[in-house]
């Protein structure tokens, strides 16, 4: 069964993310709504919606998601049971009406490829319900180095909502808590794929709403955003450059060393100079070390 979680803080959508649920031609799901104790209460969407979709409601007496949207979403997960995909959807997007059709339509394949990781189709919305973007279709089987790449270089996008990973796959590589859950769902889809391949469903659409009420809408979180990003890339340069092809890793390289700059450390020197050496070579060792003298009073 496919269970699709709600993290739920924010009312002013919420109705049109339960309607688009309702709104499903294979009912064949579960709900299960985690309040992260929200001031502006559900209940009367539940009462709304409880004889049309099969959901269960949680409200949690503290609120972790002001410290903690990773926490948040565990706590979310774990009031899962018999489920064997998931669904993490934002308390603002909506569904197409043959999304949880067409993932069904898909299961064998997913299945007989030992797939961990499915992805939708995608487009950006607005508070109004404005299209904001063309729909981002994906290919159908896409290496996980191919998708980093289409990511960063602004190819393609990316976002929580419309992904479903194999649920035990996702227990056992929970998302990695990064400020303001930044990135924490891009490293995700690398380690529950096993950085092997995301397979993607074209013919349904999860719409992503950006508002200034959405973390990625909001233009006053620059600094955590860029904290996160920093430990992101370090993550995947320090953990994993080992399932990282030669494109990917330079451009991560490069990420990493702008954070090293403003703030050199010798040890971080050092750690950079052996991972040049051993992954990229001699040469690019020589070339990270002139980037250093550019960049001098290393400390």
């Amino acid at each position: 069964m496919l269970a699709i979680v709600i993290p739920y803080y924010k009312f002013i959508f919420f109705d049109k993310t339960l309607q688009s649920l309702e709104n499903q031609t294979n009912k064949n799901f579960k709900v299960f709504i985690g309040d992260d104790n929200s001031p502006e209460s559900p209940l009367s969407l539940i009462e709304k919606y409880n004889g049309s979709i099969d959901l269960v409601y949680q409200k949690f007496d503290t609120n972790l998601g002001g410290i903690s949207l990773v926490q948040q979403w565990k706590r979310c997960v774990d009031l899962v049971q018999d489920a064997s995909w998931i669904m993490i959807l934002g308390d603002d997007d909506c569904l197409s009406n043959t999304a949880v059709a067409e993932f069904y339509e898909n299961i064998n394949t997913i299945i007989e490829n030992n797939i961990k990781v499915v992805r939708f189709s995608s487009q950006i919305i607005n508070d109004k319900e404005e299209k904001l973007s063309d729909v981002f279709h994906h290919p159908l089987f896409e290496t996980t180095n191919d998708f980093f790449y289409r990511k960063y270089k602004g190819i393609t996008r990316s976002s929580l909502s419309e992904y479903v990973f194999e649920i035990e796959k996702l227990k056992n590589n929970f998302f990695h808590d990064f400020p303001l859950a930044w990135h924490s769902d891009d490293l995700a889809v690398l380690e529950c794929s096993n950085f092997k391949t995301i397979y993607s469903i074209k013919d349904a659409i999860v719409l992503v709403r950006i508002s200034n009420f959405s973390i990625s809408g909001r233009t006053d979180l620059i600094a955590e955003k860029q904290n996160a990003s920093k430990q992101y890339y370090q993550r995947l340069l320090y953990h994993y450059a080992n399932r990282l092809d030669k494109q990917n890793l330079q451009l991560i390289f490069r990420k990493v060393e702008y954070f090293f700059y403003p703030n050199k450390s010798f040890s971080e020197y050092i750690q950079l100079t052996y991972l040049h050496l051993n992954y990229l070579g001699v040469w690019s060792v020589l070339k990270f070390n002139r980037r250093i003298f550019k960049n001098r009073n290393l400390s």
